[in-house]
C-alpha cells in the first residue's frame, strides 16, 4: 500500500466525519475522494491480474470484495439496527426496518434518493442507515466494472480498454451534469452519475510520458480538496461541475505522488494519519449511527463537546472493528464457495432482521391512539392536488360543492393543505366550490428560499406565478392562505422578519387585486410548532411531554382578514399534543386530519365574525 494513498483515505474519512459532526460544511466530498481511490486501486488490481494470467477470476475477485467489505458492514448494520430498535421511537420501526433491508441488499442509494426527493421529508430526521448509500454505489460498480474491463481487453486490447474507460467516464460526467440540474437527489445517489469519479481514478493508470510537475500544482491539488470541504454546503449542486475540484485534486495527488513535497506528504504519511487511513472504512461505517442515535438517546441535540466525544467514540469502535473483525476476516483462508455462502447468510440475516423490525411497528401509540389514523394525510395528497417535486401547475382540484355559488381558493404550502379537511367541510355546508392550490415547501408568501436537496426555488416561483394566474381567472369570493412560519432564508438575508414581511405583503397586495370586488383575502396564522415528531413522542413518552410552541403572528395589512388560531391549540401555559381527546399533530409540523375536522366550528365562527359567511 502506498503510504500517501492510505493518508488520503484518512483525509476522506476525516472530512466526512467532520461534515456529519457539523464542523465542515462541505466535508461530504470525502466520499468523492474514496471513489477516486477505489477506481484507481480496483482497476490496477484487475489489470495486473489480466497481465499476469490473461484473464480475470471473477469468483476470486468477488470473494475478495466480500472478505474486505462485508464483515464490517454486516457488523455495523446489525449493531445499528439493534441499537436503533431500542433508542428510536417504536412508531419509526417500519421505516427503520425498510432501511435495514435496503442496506443489506446494497440498494439503499436508490431508496434514499426516492425518500429525499419528497419535499415532505425536508428537515426530517435522517435514517441511521443512510450512509450506506455510498457503499451501495461502490458495490454496484464492482458488479459491472470487471466485466467491462475484461470484455474491452479481449476485444481490442489496452487501446480499446482506455477508450472504453475514458468514454464511460465522459458519458457519466455528462449525465451527472444533466441530472444535477434536473434531478439533483438522483444525481447525488446514483451509480451512473458517480461512475465518472471512479473512472477518473482508473484513468490515472494510463500515464503519459513522465513530466516534471510544476511546483505550484501539488498545492493547488490540496487547496482544491480542503477549500471545497469548507466552502461547499448542502445547497451546492452536486456532483456535477462542483465535484471536479476535489476529484481532480485527489487524482493529481495520486498521479504525481512521487513528486509531492514533504510539506504535503508528511501530514498524510505520519503514524496517526496511517492509523486513521487503516481504520477509515469502519470509521465511516460507525460515525453516522453514533452521531444520529446519540441525540435521540440523550433527548437533545449534541453540544460541541458531545460531538467531539462522538468522534472519539467512533474512532475507538473503528479501531476495535479493524483489529478484531476487518483484518482477521480479510485474510482468513477460506474458499470462494464458503465466502459466498457467508455473504448470502449475512445478507439474509440482515434483511430478516429489518423485516422483523418493520413487522414490530405497533399499530397503536402508547397513549391508546391508532398510529395509522393519527398519521393519515388530507385527501388532496392521494388526489395529486398537494404538489411535490418538480410539479409547478396545480390541476382542477375542485372540492366542496362542485356547483357552488361562490368559489373559495386555498393557497399556500403544506401548512395551508393541513386546513383542507376543515375548509372542505365548511365549503360543503356553505355550498362553496373549494379550489386547492397548494405545494409542499412552497409558501404563498413571495420569498426566495435556498435550494436544499431536491428542492429548487425556481420551481416554487413558477408554481406561485401559475397559481396567481389561476386565481385571476377564477375571480374567487375568497382566497385563504396558510404558510409555514419557520422557513430558513438564504444566507445573504440577515433580517428574517423583514424578509418574510416584505414577501408576505407582496403576496397579499397582489391577491387583493385578484379576488371578487366584494371578496376577501384571508390569512391564517400558522399553527404552533411541535418540539419533536408527535407520533414518535407519543409512542415513547408521556403525552404531557409532547408540547408545541406558538408560531409568530401574521403581519397585519389593511384589507386583509387575519385569523389567529393560537387559542385553538394552546391552553394558558402550553400547547399540548392531545387536546379534547384528539391527537393534535400527525408529524413534526402538521395538524392531524381529526383535529382539523374538530376545528370546523372554530374556523366557521371566525369566518362569520369577519363577514365572510
Amino acid at each position: 500500500m502506498i503510504l500517501e494513498i492510505q493518508g488520503l483515505r484518512a483525509v476522506a474519512a476525516l472530512l466526512v466525519v467532520l461534515f456529519h459532526a457539523r464542523f465542515s460544511s462541505g466535508g461530504f466530498i470525502g466520499v468523492d475522494i474514496f471513489y477516486v481511490i477505489s477506481g484507481y486501486l480496483i482497476t490496477g488490481l484487475l489489470l495486473r491480474e489480466i497481465e499476469k494470467t490473461g484473464r480475470i477470476s471473477f469468483v476470486k475477485f468477488f470473494a475478495r470484495r466480500i472478505k474486505r467489505l462485508l464483515p464490517s458492514s454486516f457488523l455495523v448494520l446489525f449493531a445499528t439496527a439493534i441499537a436503533s430498535f431500542f433508542i428510536m421511537p417504536s412508531s419509526a420501526r417500519s421505516i427503520l426496518g425498510r432501511d435495514v433491508v435496503a442496506g443489506a441488499l446494497y440498494i439503499s442509494n436508490y431508496l434514499f434518493a426516492y425518500w429525499q426527493n419528497d419535499y415532505q421529508n425536508l428537515g426530517a430526521t435522517p435514517s441511521p442507515i443512510i450512509h450506506y448509500w455510498s457503499l451501495a454505489v461502490e458495490e454496484q460498480f464492482y458488479l459491472v466494472w470487471p466485466f467491462l474491463l475484461f470484455g474491452a481487453l479481449k476485444i481490442g486490447g489496452r487501446n480499446l480498454l482506455f477508450r472504453v474507460i475514458a468514454g464511460t467516464t465522459v458519458a457519466s460526467f455528462a449525465y451527472s451534469l444533466y441530472l444535477t440540474s434536473h434531478s439533483p437527489i438522483w444525481s447525488f445517489y446514483s451509480l451512473p452519475t458517480r461512475a465518472w469519479e471512479l473512472g477518473v481514478g482508473a484513468l490515472i493508470l494510463w500515464r503519459p510520458p513522465t513530466l516534471r510537475l510544476p511546483k505550484i500544482l501539488p498545492y493547488i491539488f490540496v487547496v482544491a480538496i480542503f477549500a471545497t470541504s469548507f466552502t461547499y454546503n448542502s445547497g451546492t449542486p452536486f456532483p456535477g461541475w462542483a465535484a471536479i475540484p476535489p476529484v481532480l485534486g485527489c487524482a493529481g495527488l495520486i498521479r504525481y505522488v512521487s513528486q509531492l513535497p514533504k510539506i504535503i506528504t508528511y501530514p498524510i504519511r505520519n503514524p496517526f494519519a496511517q492509523w486513521l487511513g487503516a481504520i477509515s472504512y469502519p470509521a465511516y461505517l460507525w460515525h453516522w449511527p453514533v452521531l444520529i442515535l446519540a441525540p435521540q438517546w440523550l433527548g437533545h441535540p449534541l453540544s460541541v463537546s458531545q460531538r467531539i466525544l462522538g468522534i472519539a467514540f467512533t474512532l475507538i469502535l473503528a479501531d476495535l472493528t479493524h483489529r478484531f473483525v476487518e483484518q482477521p476476516l480479510r485474510f482468513i483462508k477460506i474458499g470462494p464457495k464458503i465466502a459466498f455462502s457467508l455473504a448470502l447468510l449475512s445478507t439474509l440475516t440482515s434483511a430478516s432482521l429489518g423485516g422483523a423490525i418493520a413487522a414490530s411497528t405497533p399499530k397503536n401509540l402508547t397513549s391508546g391512539f391508532t398510529l395509522a389514523e393519527v398519521i393519515r394525510k388530507p385527501a388532496i395528497y392521494a388526489d395529486g392536488c398537494q404538489l411535490d417535486k418538480n410539479q409547478v401547475r396545480s390541476g382542477p382540484c375542485e372540492y366542496g360543492d362542485p356547483n357552488g355559488r361562490k368559489t373559495v381558493v386555498l393557497f399556500g404550502d403544506s401548512h395551508a393543505a393541513q386546513w383542507f379537511p376543515t375548509l372542505n367541510a365548511i365549503s360543503k355546508t356553505q355550498r362553496w366550490k373549494l379550489v386547492v392550490l397548494t405545494k409542499s415547501s412552497c409558501p404563498a408568501v413571495t420569498v426566495t428560499l435556498p435550494d436544499i436537496g431536491a428542492f429548487r426555488n425556481t420551481q416554487c416561483a413558477a408554481w406561485r406565478e401559475n397559481s396567481f394566474l389561476r386565481i385571476a381567472s377564477l375571480k374567487p369570493w375568497a382566497v385563504i392562505t396558510g404558510n409555514f412560519a419557520h422557513y430558513s432564508p438564504p444566507k445573504s438575508i440577515s433580517n428574517f422578519s423583514s424578509w418574510w414581511k416584505n414577501g408576505y405583503l407582496t403576496t397579499m397586495s397582489r391577491l387583493n387585486t385578484l379576488v371578487d370586488s366584494k371578496g376577501f383575502v384571508i390569512a391564517l396564522e400558522d399553527t404552533p410548532l411541535p418540539k419533536e415528531d408527535v407520533p414518535s413522542c407519543l409512542s415513547s413518552s408521556n403525552a404531557t411531554s409532547c408540547l408545541a410552541i406558538p408560531s409568530p403572528p401574521v403581519f397585519k395589512k389593511e384589507k386583509i382578514l387575519h385569523i389567529e388560531s393560537k387559542d385553538w391549540f394552546c391552553d394558558a401555559k402550553e400547547c399540548p399534543a392531545i387536546r379534547y381527546g384528539i391527537v393534535v399533530y400527525r408529524d413534526t409540523t402538521h395538524i392531524s386530519v381529526d383535529y382539523a375536522l374538530h376545528l370546523v366550528p372554530e374556523l366557521t365562527a371566525a369566518l362569520r365574525a369577519r363577514g365572510v359567511l
